[in-house]
């Protein structure tokens, strides 16, 4: 199967002098440094809209890197039928209903079961197309919506839409921490300099823009609405962390169960057995990548989410009156 790569960043200032290898690969640490040295020497990567091809080269930092290259994915997926929660389809697009725990694409420990797989066992024709139409990922324990490409026509348009930030991606989260307004995390993005397995806000990361308000205020809790700017690895995730407000549930990003004081045992109990990050896209709007039509997708809340902000709710009430 072939992926389409496509990445866009500029080299921080501190490159001055590197290696144009060097330099690139520090900037798009995901890919191996032979990797993106194959890319330059097939000229597939452009430094201010020019192709390069001397990974010797030095730079002088702030050049803007494009990268447009294939990635042969070395694991075949196969077909499997899981069962979609499929909220619309035509002979272009599907949008989807991702429930938690179902990873979006195979990966390392999670080679089957995963929604790439499902796609080709309801869609085989759909192999045909970069990454099986798979445009952009949630989370394996986030929620809600995510749209696909049936065909390479549709495919193109909404990696087009998602590059110039015209889909509307917005999510519901609940968070640890109270916060008395809204307001837009803007900080970089990238992989955490000690622990590889996650994301953190890095001085030379990818530019990250998440739009926040406050949806529902709790005690020791917040609901909020949020929407993406732009779409980097767990970006809501690492925005809110960042932020010391992380997500209720979000262990990995320090989102431990944190009981308001005189909280009863069996809300404590609750927050405790919460073992997923309390997130859901819960709209999605986009034009149609044939018709031209503006079109907009709602997923419900899910019950888990639905149950803990009840439950919050809950404890605000039994407690607004309690002198501490």
């Amino acid at each position: 199967m072939i992926e389409q790569i496509s990445l866009t960043g500029t080299l921080p200032e501190h490159a001055i002098g590197s290696r144009l290898d060097q330099a690139i690969s520090e900037l798009f640490p995901e890919y191996s440094r032979s990797r993106l040295k194959e890319w330059l020497l097939a000229g597939q990567i452009k430094v201010n809209g020019t192709v390069a091809t001397k990974p010797r080269e030095k730079v002088i930092g702030g050049e803007l890197i494009e990268v447009n290259a294939e990635l042969k994915v070395e694991v075949e997926a196969v077909a499997e039928d899981i069962e979609l929660d499929i909220v619309y389809e035509d002979d272009d697009i599907m949008v989807l209903n991702k429930p938690a725990g179902l990873v979006v694409h195979p990966g390392a420990g999670n080679r089957n079961g995963t929604i790439l797989n499902a796609l080709l066992h309801y869609y085989p024709e759909i192999e045909q197309v970069p990454r099986a139409g798979i445009v952009h990922r949630l989370d394996k324990d986030t929620t809600g919506l995510m749209v696909v490409a049936k065909n390479l026509v549709a495919q193109t348009s909404l990696v087009s839409q998602l590059q110039d930030k015209t889909v509307t991606r917005e999510y519901e989260a609940l968070v640890n921490g109270c916060l008395t307004a809204g307001g837009v995390a803007d900080f970089p993005i990238g992989r955490h300099p000690d622990k590889r397995t996650i994301m953190a806000v890095v001085a030379d990361g990818k530019p990250a823009v998440t739009h926040f308000r406050v949806a529902e205020k709790f005690r020791a809790h917040t609901r909020l609405r949020l929407r993406l700017e732009t779409g980097r690895t767990h970006q809501i995730r690492v925005h809110m962390s960042h932020l010391k407000h992380p997500l209720v549930g979000d262990i990995g990003y320090g989102g431990r169960a944190r009981p308001p004081k005189g909280a009863d045992e069996a809300f404590r109990e609750q927050l405790r057995e919460f073992k997923r990050q309390a997130l859901h896209a819960a709209i999605l709007e986009l034009e149609h990548p044939v018709t031209g039509e503006w079109m907009q997708f709602e997923a419900p809340i899910p019950e888990d989410i639905q149950a803990m902000t009840e439950a919050l709710r809950l404890d605000t009430q039994l407690n607004s009156t309690k002198d501490y």
